[in-house]
Order: structure tokens, then sequence, then C-alpha cells
């Protein structure tokens, strides 16, 4: 029973570290139609220019200045490159930002190396957020942070590692801030506007292109949010942009392209689905007593432990077949 809840908390900080992600690229798209394939580089990126700051001003400050200084090079991406292709279409916007992916991680294997670094959490995220003692006489407790060990040596003890909660907690403040800016600042009023009606924003005085840049520069900020708290809780590496590049386009689709709302149910479904049929160790045939001359059964022997990798890329073939538009997709493309 503790690991059942450890696994369902792992999946609710992974899912929150997915929205975390997936929220840069979805504002993105539903602000100025682009599809980003470069928004796990800036992830990445994020990771890598954080764990430079940290060296020289400590984990606080660069858990600051890595999201700002990423922002400000996809506002320049934007404003440079970016721009000048966008009235050719969606074809060209998607190679010139899957050709920057490969040079932002040729550009990190040059500075930083192709290994891993050494990117730890600070002292205040080191430990355990809680742990959870199942013991035969007492039944199910939490204790706040680490437990003692002489009450570990006689019940079984799960910790819950501080990172993950810290990653569920700046995820949740990034959720709520959106929302506050999306829909009660005069900004989020003014980009909102400029979604469907750019001709009469910018009649009224405001620079509808000067709004797309720093939509872009925000998305890619919140993707080096994402990249910084990831790369303390996971491993730091030129691999990282991989891992999570294709996920976060499923969970994009899964919850409907350019639906904040979506990509926030989408991540924690995803989440979910990754970490909790870990803890199933039986497969079909065993659960329905199958025999080796059944139709299938080479398939039908394997656990859901072992299928876990794959039940998002199911769930989104699922989704495209019966709801094309996401979950809570609106956007007609």
């Amino acid at each position: 029973m503790d690991q059942i809840l450890i696994n369902l908390l792992n999946g609710l900080s992974s899912g929150l570290l997915l929205f975390m992600l997936s929220s840069g690229l979805t504002l993105i798209f539903s602000m100025m139609g682009v599809l980003n394939f470069a928004h796990a580089s800036f992830y990445m990126l994020g990771a890598y220019i954080a764990y430079t700051f940290s060296g020289w001003l400590g984990f606080w400050p660069a858990l600051l200045l890595a999201p700002v200084a990423v922002g400000l090079l996809g506002a320049l991406f934007e404003r440079s490159v970016l721009r000048r292709v966008h009235r050719f279409g969606h074809v060209p916007e998607l190679l010139i930002t899957f050709g920057l992916s490969y040079v932002i991680l040729e550009l990190v294997q040059l500075i930083w190396g192709r290994v891993a670094v050494p990117f730890n959490p600070p002292a205040a995220l080191q430990g355990a957020a809680f742990t959870i003692i199942q013991s035969p006489s007492s039944g199910l407790s939490l204790v706040l942070g680490e437990a003692a060990p002489a009450l570990c040596s006689a019940a079984l003890c799960s910790k819950f590692p501080l990172t993950r909660a810290f990653v569920m907690l700046v995820a949740l403040a990034m959720l709520l801030a959106l929302w506050l800016m999306l829909t009660r600042t005069r900004i989020g009023l003014v980009i909102q506007a400029a979604l469907t009606h750019p001709e009469m924003v910018e009649a009224l005085g405001h620079n509808v292109p000067r709004v797309f840049m720093l939509v872009f520069g925000s998305g890619c900020a919140l993707a080096a949010l994402a990249g910084v708290i990831g790369g303390i809780t996971f491993v730091t590496e030129p691999a990282m942009a991989t891992i999570v590049g294709s996920i976060i386009f499923v969970v994009v689709v899964v919850g409907g392209v350019g639906s904040l709302a979506g990509a926030f149910v989408g991540s924690i479904l995803i989440g979910l689905l990754q970490t909790l049929p870990l803890t199933v160790d039986s497969s079909l045939a065993s659960l329905f007593k199958l025999g080796p001359d059944t139709f299938g059964y080479p398939l039908l022997k394997l656990t859901l432990a072992q299928v876990a990798p794959i039940l998002p890329y199911l769930l989104m073939v699922l989704i495209l077949i019966f709801r094309p538009k996401g979950l809570l997709g609106t956007r007609d493309e």
C-alpha cells in the first residue's frame, strides 16, 4: 500500500513537471500557431545554464536567472529568425525549429561536454519531504522529513524526496500565476485579444509582433524553469531533451492542442500512466489463466509494468482516433 501511494505521488510530480514543460509549448501554439520542435531543447538549455549560474551565484539565484536568460534567447530567435519565415506557413516554422534543436544540442555538447554534469539540489532540497511508514502493528502512518532509523528497522519505510515535492509546489504556483495573468491582467487581455483579433489590437495601438515575441520568449522561459527543476531532480545530460521531447507532444495532443487546461489534465494523466502501472506485476495471461495456445499469447504474457513506457503513446493513438481535438481542445486548424 505504501509503494502504491509513493508511486501515485511520483506520478503526480512527474505529471506536474510535464505540465511546466508543456504549458510553454501550449502558450506558444495557442497564440502564434507555431508548434515549436525546439521546446525540449530550451528545457535542456535551462538546466545547463542554471548549472553554470549555480556555480557562480548559488542555486536560488540561478533558479530565477536561467529562465530569464533562456527567455531572452527565445525572444531573440523569434525576432531575428522565426518572424522572417512565419509568413510562409507552418512547414518552414517546423523545419526552422527542428534545425534549432540540433544546433542547441551541438552547442551544449561543445560547451558542457557529452556526459552528465553534477547538477545537485541545494542543501535545502536534499533529503525526504516525508516518510510513509507501514507497520504490522500500527498500520500506515506519515512522518515529516526523515523517519528515525529505529522506527524504520521495525517497519517498512518509503521516502518521498524533497525535490519532487518542490516540483509540485512550483508547478501549482506557475499554474495559478498563468491563470491570473491571462484572466486578471491587462497584458493577459491583450494577449487573448491578439489571438482572435490581431488587426483590432494593432488598431488600438498595441504592437502585435512584439506581443508575439514576448509570448515566445515567455514560453521558452517556462521550459527553462522546468529544466532547472528537472535537472536537479533527475539527470542533467545532453539526452534530457530527447527523453522528454516526444512525451510533451503526447501531452499536448491528449489534452488538446492550444488548451492550457488540457495541457494540465493531459500532463497529470500521462504522469500517472507512466508510474502507476509499475506497481502491477501481473499479465493478462495470468489474470485470465490463458494457456500458450491462446492467440497472441507472447503479448498477453507481458506484465503491465513492462508495457508501461508505451501506454502514453497508445492513449495518444486512441485520442487521435476517437477525439482528434484532445480531451479539452477547442482550436480548429
